[in-house]
């Protein structure tokens, strides 16, 4: 017997058709004998349709009650599929967060876990019940309701899982596990069956979209063992594990992008100490995240920052440069909405070399221009015209032998 957290997505949860085949996994599991505990989504599109009232009627809204409207789309799915499971003859209840409870910080819209209380979860899954649990929010110190910010259901998940010491968190979606990349985009993208919590946390963060990047923080911290599989087929998924249950380690495990990315030059600024602290002080403080940097140094004393931010973001940290010209000197800014990021990502970099100057030889040969890099243990990232996405996915994945 085990004891498991099956988490389900929006597109697992989309209408009262697929909840019932939802609950229907989630009694097969408990007919084998395992202790089990659901954490649910909103139904699909249901957030987006709360958050655009919220907006409709104020864009600038009370943090407090948009957690309240929009942590709502989760308390109706708990509830429908604490209904489907009963009609099917599981034991089961649902459970929002505030009744667990699941406490967080105070920061609204993008609240984190502090701790959650999960002896009363213990107990009713011990004598065969099943908790569903709304994924997403929380309750404050000062007894509001929270919400995690978008994806954090996975957070949820992981977190509960973690809390009622689980054997395995299982993220049902609507993708067949972990691919080594996109597949609408290299069509011989192959699956993979287990892949470490560092390499899943840097695709995560460069652009995959199948885990979000903070439950892979909290499963990497708690060791949890999670596995991403799909609500539509019994295909087995990919496994999420530590690096010592990954017997043969791939030199690369996948090719990320993110076409979420615009690039600032900041042209000849003084080459002195401080001037770095000040560009991005100055963002910091608009709460600007900056991501790829690059300096460059002219013989004249003067320098060019180079950095990429989101596109959300980009906006505004123009503005906030231009506002800073008085105490912030420098001849102009040049911008670049229209480029995309690429990453290679794989423990295998810690110990073999060549893997960077393969990826540059690769992009040449198809003469496409790298604009910045950066590099982390396990992962190389350049940043390149959008026009080349596809083409710099496809050759970069055939050139490390990851084509099934």
């Amino acid at each position: 017997m085990a004891r498991l957290v099956m988490k389900f997505g929006g597109t697992s949860v989309a209408d009262p058709e697929r909840i019932r085949a939802a609950a229907a996994r989630v009694k097969r599991e408990v007919t084998s004998g395992h202790e089990v505990a659901v954490v649910v989504s909103a139904m699909a599109g249901a957030t987006n349709q709360l958050v655009g009232w919220c907006q409709a009627l104020s864009p600038l809204h009370d943090a407090r009650e948009y957690d309240a409207v929009v942590a709502s789309g989760e308390q109706v799915t708990a509830g429908l599929m604490a209904i489907a499971l009963q009609t099917a003859g599981v034991e089961a209840r649902s459970w929002q967060g505030w009744q667990i409870p699941v406490y967080t910080d105070e920061a609204h819209g993008k609240a984190r876990i502090e701790r959650i209380a999960a002896d009363t979860l213990l107990g009713r899954m011990r004598a065969g019940q099943v908790p569903v649990v709304t994924g997403f929010q929380g309750v404050a110190p000062n007894h509001r309701i929270t919400t995690l910010g978008r994806g954090g259901s996975d957070t949820s998940a992981v977190a509960l899982a973690a809390a009622l010491g689980a054997d395995r968190c299982d993220i049902y979606t609507d993708v067949e596990g972990v691919f080594t990349t996109d597949p609408r985009i290299a069509a011989r993208a192959r699956k993979l069956d287990r892949i470490s919590y560092e390499e899943m946390l840097e695709l995560a963060s460069v652009g995959a979209k199948v885990l979000q990047t903070r439950s892979v923080e909290l499963a990497m911290k708690e060791r949890v063992r999670v596995q991403v599989l799909s609500s539509f087929t019994d295909a087995p998924g990919t496994l999420v594990v530590g690096e010592d249950e990954i017997v043969e380690k791939e030199l690369v495990s996948g090719i990320a992008y993110s076409r979420d990315e615009a690039k600032v030059t900041v042209r000849r600024v003084p080459d002195r100490p401080g001037i770095a602290g000040l560009i991005f002080g100055a963002l910091a403080e608009a709460n600007v995240n900056v991501d790829m940097i690059v300096q460059n140094v002219a013989a004249d004393g003067t320098t060019d920052m180079t950095f990429t931010v989101s596109r959300a973001d980009f906006p505004r940290a123009e503005a906030v440069l231009q506002a800073a010209h008085d105490h912030i000197p420098f001849a102009e800014i040049l911008t670049d909405p229209d480029v995309t990021k690429i990453s290679v990502v794989g423990v295998g970099m810690r110990s073999h070399a060549g893997v960077a100057a393969t990826m540059f030889r690769t992009l040449a040969e198809r003469s496409i221009n790298i604009q910045v890099i950066s590099t982390s243990e396990i992962k190389v990232s350049v940043l390149v015209a959008a026009e080349y996405t596809e083409l710099a996915v496809r050759a970069l994945h055939t050139a490390y032998g990851l084509d099934g």
